[in-house]
């Protein structure tokens, strides 16, 4: 017999396990709906230019390309359905000039995972909403995104926060070329100090001393006042750190909170605030979002957007378990005879399930049969 494998990283989801998954997800679309966000399903496959930006060399890197042999153009599986979100808000909802809420649920493939025990076919589940630059959105956001954890069973989370722009604006005041960018950019999320000192070398004063200081300002608020003196006055930087300051103060006391001005692992299309949720027990984040304005540009419409988004994968191991309904057996020969009431209890929500093999009330996972009587059918007990 033939034993057969599946790729590494990629795994099967069981039926207990898929009832408590689908039910979560349901779950997390609901909290959504009544956020006002609408749902929308992009396709698994599209044209490579949609899915990937050619600023965007990460998600690239993610993205599986096959040819397309109708068009002859290249498509791609998708690796992130927020590039898809933002092409629909942008061309198929371009009517809107307000603001546009919008969530999704659905897998995604990557070429490789992202850390040791991650899947390369996340479910991402997420929300983003589109058409307001203010700090309001952000802060809307990052509630959706702990009251969702939270209906996940997630307990003592912790929430990090970065802003993109400051590293932005230091890198074009310094005039960093994009390949030196990029890889300070690299070292200094995995905060290479050593890395660091030898990529701005030559860089001038004030910026060399600032990317040296960015592997230092983290922790609680406090390190965002040193923050404020130890970086260079720049429009980017004074509103990073007025943003920053503005979530503190909206969030404090509600979840812990620590600020990190290299926690800048969101992909290249962000641009502004960045958060992830940690909670104890989990080596990687739980969730993850930001601010990515004007990324529908390319679809024809540049709008503020900012959102957030998990991997329902993440949170198997904790998703509550669900109540084993049992179902209520029919043998196979009644079954013509009983047709029309089998279709009267399921619609009812009943389970029944035909019996052809005489099998045990454990293995049919039923606790009840339905038999004839002398006026009809009833239910009894099945042991």
């Amino acid at each position: 017999m033939r034993n057969w494998l599946l790729p590494e990283y990629i795994a099967d989801i069981l039926p207990a396990t898929a009832r408590q998954v689908e039910s979560a997800k349901a779950a997390m679309l609901e909290g959504f709906r009544v956020a006002g966000y609408e749902l929308v399903l992009p396709p698994m496959v599209e044209y490579i230019d949609s899915l990937v930006s050619e600023e965007d060399a990460s998600l690239g890197l993610k993205t599986f390309k096959l040819d397309d042999y109708l068009s002859g153009r290249q498509m791609g599986l998708r690796a992130d359905i927020t590039p898809q979100v933002s092409r629909i808000d942008a061309h198929l909802l371009g009517e809107r000039t307000g603001v546009t809420r919008l969530c999704y649920a659905g897998s995604v493939v990557h070429t490789r995972p992202d850390g040791a025990t991650g899947s390369r076919e996340p479910m991402q589940v997420g929300a983003e909403l589109y058409g307001y630059a203010g700090i309001e959105a952000d802060l809307e956001v990052i509630e959706l995104m702990l009251a969702t954890l939270e209906r996940a069973g997630v307990s003592g989370v912790r929430l990090d926060i970065g802003h993109m722009a400051i590293y932005r604006g230091l890198s074009a005041a310094a005039g960093l070329s994009s390949e030196t960018s990029r890889a300070l950019f690299a070292k200094l999320q995995s905060k290479d100090v050593a890395s660091i000192r030898e990529l701005v070398r030559d860089v001038a004063e004030p910026y060399r001393s600032a990317f040296l200081a960015l592997p230092e300002l983290y922790g609680p608020i406090a390190g965002l006042e040193r923050a404020r003196s130890c970086l260079p006055s720049l429009p980017e930087v004074e509103l990073g750190l007025m943003q920053l300051s503005a979530v503190a103060k909206a969030l404090e006391g509600r979840v812990a909170l620590s600020f990190d001005l290299t926690e800048l692992r969101g992909t290249q299309y962000h641009n502004g605030l960045l958060f992830a949720a940690y909670a104890e027990g989990w080596a990687e984040e739980l969730a993850r979002g930001g601010r990515y304005d004007n990324v529908g540009r390319r679809f024809g419409r540049a709008r503020p957007a900012t959102g957030f988004s998990l991997d329902l994968r993440d949170l198997i191991r904790i998703l509550p378990e669900q109540g084993s309904v049992r179902g209520i057996r029919l043998a196979a020969k009644h079954w013509p005879q009983a047709r029309a009431e089998v279709v009267r209890l399921r619609a009812a929500g009943e389970m029944v399930v035909i019996d052809y093999l005489g099998e045990s009330a454990q293995a049919l996972n039923c606790d009840r049969e339905l038999t004839p009587d002398g006026s009809g059918w009833q239910v009894v007990s099945f042991n």
